[in-house]
């Protein structure tokens, strides 16, 4: 027992006592448990594959058509990858739209992962489009420059925080959905 402790005999408080104060910590972004690893290169290959398949089919069926014998594309070629294109445009809105609605790719849903601010809220669409993708992908583009980027960005996530590059950017964190 604390000799100093008046307040616990019934005895009145010691004015000239330290004040005390009973804090909880509040929740944190660091509380959250954040994906593993395993689960964020999943999502990143499932998040893949729908293009890589109309980019395969793209591949096949584009020559098979043939050309014009003119050397020119075929009205029919020009019309697959058309087709292509069109799809891997409507794909990328569908990925942002499951961003914006629910900080979710196609392949992070599936994973049971989702993106959020470090602080736990919600991270908004031009944060994560803008910082997370946008920006990385200039820098990328950079000659030299890039090659290194596109190195060093996802291998920041085998450190501490399990964060890569782009998640320092927009300062945001990959969670437990």
């Amino acid at each position: 027992m604390d000799p100093y402790d008046t307040a616990a005999a019934g005895a009145p408080a010691n004015p000239y006592a330290a004040p005390a104060a009973r804090v909880q910590d509040v929740a944190s972004g660091d509380a959250m448990a954040k994906a593993s690893r395993g689960a964020r290169l999943a999502a990143v290959l499932l998040d893949a594959v729908p293009i890589i398949v109309i980019a395969i089919a793209a591949a096949i069926l584009a020559p098979a058509v043939g050309s014009s014998g003119n050397g020119a594309m075929s009205p029919v070629a020009m019309v697959v990858l058309a087709v292509a294109g069109i799809s891997v445009v409507a794909f990328a809105i569908y990925q942002l739209v499951m961003l914006h609605r629910h900080g979710q790719t196609f392949g992070k849903k599936l994973m049971g992962i989702r993106i959020v601010r470090k602080d736990g809220s919600r991270a908004g669409l031009g944060r994560i489009f803008w910082l997370r993708y946008f920006v990385p992908g200039v820098i990328g583009n950079i000659p030299l420059l890039g090659a290194l980027f596109a190195l060093a960005d996802p291998l920041f996530i085998f450190g501490e925080e399990k964060r890569c590059l782009h998640d320092l950017f927009a300062d945001t964190i990959v969670v437990d959905a």
